[in-house]
């Protein structure tokens, strides 16, 4: 079974500022440090941000069913502004699935403003099958680390704003 979600989220940043957080690392750093209750925490393991890039993401304890994962940067478009991430070891993978792939997009929307545009490609396999409702409950948790990172984006264009 194969299933795809989206998401789009407004930002009042630019594009340019959204891909700087967005299309890197910073992200998974922003997230260890705003997100405790969610990560323990974000390890880069090998590369600089581009593709080929590996993080370990390590759940808090009580993140039902999960441990840790890693994720590797299968796409880095900075033109587009475009990543892909997919699990390479642990976390859904060890939960039936095949295939975890999250996209993010970054699109300019207007001066000062832009969309995060956010995928989930799964595919699970048909021993799990009772395991697809996982899909839409990683998928808001995703959503509420992109609402986080679009207050961090709102308070950091405040503090940078000339007086």
């Amino acid at each position: 079974m194969s299933g795809k979600l989206e998401h789009e989220l407004e930002l009042d940043v630019p594009a340019s500022d959204a891909w700087d957080l967005f299309g890197r690392l910073r992200i998974g750093q922003l997230v260890e440090k705003e997100m405790p209750s969610l990560f323990q925490k974000v390890e880069l393991v090998e590369g600089d941000g581009g593709v080929g890039t590996i993080q370990k993401l390590t759940f808090s304890p009580g993140t039902p069913g999960l441990s840790s994962l890693k994720e590797k940067f299968s796409k880095v478009d900075d033109e587009n502004r475009i990543k892909e991430t997919e699990i390479v070891e642990g976390g859904y993978l060890e939960l039936g699935f095949a295939l975890w792939r999250v996209r993010l997009e970054v699109i300019e929307k207007g001066e000062g403003s832009s969309i995060l545009k956010s995928t989930l490609e799964y595919e699970l396999k048909e021993d799990a099958l009772a395991n697809a409702p996982l899909a839409s409950n990683a998928f808001q948790s995703l959503a509420n680390i992109f609402e986080m990172a679009k207050t961090h984006l709102n308070k950091s264009k405040l503090t940078n704003q000339p007086n």
